[in-house]
This record gives C-alpha cells, structure tokens and sequence, in this order.
C-alpha cells in the first residue's frame, strides 16, 4: 500500500469519527471549532473541525485496519502489513529532518528536540454539516468622520454669508410666485386623490358588507333551493299555522326560506320533534321565516332559546316585535 492510499483512507475516516489511530505511528484528532470572524483580514469562517496530531497514541484501535481491508476486500493481516511499511517509510523521512506532506490532511516534522510537529491542511473542512460552505471574505466599511472635520474647520475659518446680487430685469421674483402656485396646485391634487382613495375604500367596505349578508342569507337556507313538487296546499291552512295571541311578540326563529314549500317542510319537521312551530311570515328579503315557538314574556322567550341552540339548532335566533 502506497502511502498516498493511506493518505486517502484516513482521510476518509475523518470525516466520520473524531480519532483515527495509525499503529505504531500516532493519531490524528479532529474537534469542532465555532464559526468566527477574523477581524484582522475580515474572513468568515464557518464551523469546522481542526486536526491535530498526537504522536503518544501508537495502539492499533482496529478501525484504519478494517475500514481498508473492507474496502479493498483483503485480509486484515494483510493491510496490517502494508500500513506498517507505509509508517516506516514516513519515520525514515522524518528521521531525515525533512517535512513529511500528507495530502488532505497537513505536514509532519521533527523540532530541534526532535519533538513530532504538525500544522494542519488548509482548505480541508472534516464538519460534514458545513458541506459546502467556505469561508467568506468581505471588504471592510469605511465610514468617513465628516462632521468632526467639518467643526475643526469652522473653528480655524468662519463663514461669512454675503446677501445675493440680483441683476435688473430678471425672473427670479417671479420664480418665488411660480413655486407657490405649484405648491399649491400639488397639495390640491394630492388632497383629491386621498378624497378619491377613501371614497373607493368606503365603497368597497360596503360592497364587502353586502355580499357578507348575501351569504349569511344563502347560509339560512336549510334545504335545496329548488322547489319541492309537492301537492296543492290550502293556503289557509298555512296561515292558520301563524301565531294568532296577540300577546307572543316573541319568536324563536328557526330559519328562512327562498321558497314556501322549503318553510312548509320545515314546520312539519319541527311538530314531528315536538316543537309547536309556525310559518311567521316574509322578511325584508322576501325569505319565509318558520319558528319553534313564540312567548309572552321575552325572559321565558330567552330560556326557550338557550334551551333550542343547546339541543337542538345553535342558528335559532330571537325575534321581537317591539
């Protein structure tokens, strides 16, 4: 095994666990750093994870071994061998006071005690969370001090405003009367269009009310709008069905109707649960309104209509004629 393979497999490696051990060599360690900015040189640098080398963990862990036998579909004894051979050749470098390049991943050298030194690839970004992500670098924002210039100066050089000379026979009084009459013209025109804007806005609040009622209109239809093909009904007995005590100006109404024959239906639903319903009459819209019941007193009027949306229907509502 060359070592630019073994090179390659351990960087590989980094990018799933925090340590990998090369037997008899030393491991390489990887640690999470924040994002920062360099202030210096105006860099972003998004979160990473940083190598370091550490020459004191020599014992074979198992995971560089399998991972390339694995890989390589070879024995384990066999790729032991050959990471033994790469680690010699990389200590005879070494031993050479000379740096030892490891692509992907940094350089190696012996101090002058002969101490393992390593400084760490450039570039190389083993955080897979930050996958794609480099650092920025952004040009810095140079804010121009004026106004502390601006108040030295006048100290050292004051000012001196001289009136304007006029030539004879200019415009420019006339100018002073032209602006003011555009003034005037634009704050008119300005006031029209915010009158134009409030009036279409009332408009349209009005429109919006009216279709609101509409629906709550079409939403009181209980059945199908198409009428029913029912038999002849005597219409005195429809309006028998009306509450004839002068003294009931209390209705529970149960709902409204487009056509007669939907509000005959109802009231006959209504007797068959018990209540004693009645055909009221027309609305201002022209739909026929059916009750539960109707009451003298408007506080038995109230209990009734507490009792009817609890039970049965919470569209009831209460009627008064006074």
């Amino acid at each position: 095994m060359s070592c630019m393979v073994l090179e390659h497999y351990i960087s590989e490696l980094l990018y799933r666990y925090n340590c990998v051990v090369i037997p008899h060599f030393g491991a390489f360690l990887a640690h999470e750093v924040s994002a920062h900015i360099n202030a210096a040189t105006h860099t972003f640098y998004a979160p990473s994870k940083v190598l370091a080398f550490n020459g004191q963990l020599t014992s074979n862990d198992g995971l560089l071994v399998s991972y390339i036998a694995q890989a390589e579909r070879t024995s384990y004894e066999t790729v032991l061998s050959k990471i033994n051979d790469a680690v010699a050749q990389w200590r005879g470098i070494l031993e050479k006071g000379e740096k030892l390049p490891l692509a992907q991943l940094g350089t190696l050298w012996h101090n002058a005690d002969g101490k393992v030194q390593f400084e760490p690839a450039q570039g190389v970004n083993y955080l897979t969370a930050s996958f794609g992500m480099g650092h920025l670098h952004s040009l810095p924002v140079i804010r121009e001090e004026l106004r502390d210039e601006v108040v030295a100066l006048e100290e050292k050089i004051p000012f001196v405003i001289s009136p304007e000379v006029r030539e004879k026979g200019t415009l420019r009084p006339y100018m002073k009367y032209a602006a003011i009459l555009l003034l005037a013209l634009s704050t008119g025109l300005t006031g029209y269009r915010m009158y134009r804007e409030v009036r279409t806005t009332d408009q349209l609040v009005e429109q919006n009310v009216q279709e609101q009622v509409d629906k709550k209109i079409q939403e009181a239809t209980f059945f199908d709008t198409k009428p029913l093909e029912l038999p002849a009904v005597n219409i005195a007995s429809i309006a028998s069905d009306r509450p004839t005590a002068t003294n009931a100006q209390h209705h529970i109404i149960a709902g409204a109707f487009r056509y007669k024959a939907n509000a005959e239906k109802k009231i006959r639903q209504l007797k068959q649960e018990g209540y004693p319903a009645a055909y009221y009459g027309t609305n201002a819209y022209g739909l026929h309104m059916v009750s539960y019941d109707r009451h003298e007193s408007p506080a038995d009027a109230l209990a009734a209509l507490r009792k009817i949306k609890r039970e049965a229907s919470p569209d009831a509502w209460l009627l008064s004629e006074k």
